[in-house]
């Protein structure tokens, strides 16, 4: 089940600032719901939100592809070496090679 801001960044098609557009809150029994709604387009209902569900899915999938690669990427540091060394850059282009087939999207 995809999570309410990823309903609302699919029904918005933009992400808000969840601090000042749209605020969220939990009150500590798990329902999360919008506090409050500071954007031009109109609040949607929860049953509008909850029609956005499969796309919401695959922004959470998507963005969990995006945050795996980028646990296993090479460091910045390992890719300054690698502008100057030849030997390091093509290693640097297989480990990244790697971890795009690892985690497709």
């Amino acid at each position: 089940m995809s999570s309410l801001s990823n309903k609302i960044i699919v029904y918005l098609d933009r992400t808000p600032d969840f601090q000042k557009d749209v605020i969220l809150q939990d009150d500590g029994d798990g329902v999360v719901y919008i506090k409050e709604w500071n954007v031009d387009e109109a609040q949607p209902t929860d049953e509008q939100l909850n029609a956005f569900e499969s796309e919401a899915d695959a922004v959470e999938a998507l963005n969990q592809v995006y945050a795996n690669r980028k646990a296993e990427y090479p460091t910045i540091e390992e890719l300054v070496v690698a502008l100057y060394d030849t030997d390091d850059k093509s290693a640097i282009e297989t480990k990244r090679a790697e971890v795009k087939a690892k985690y497709p999207k």
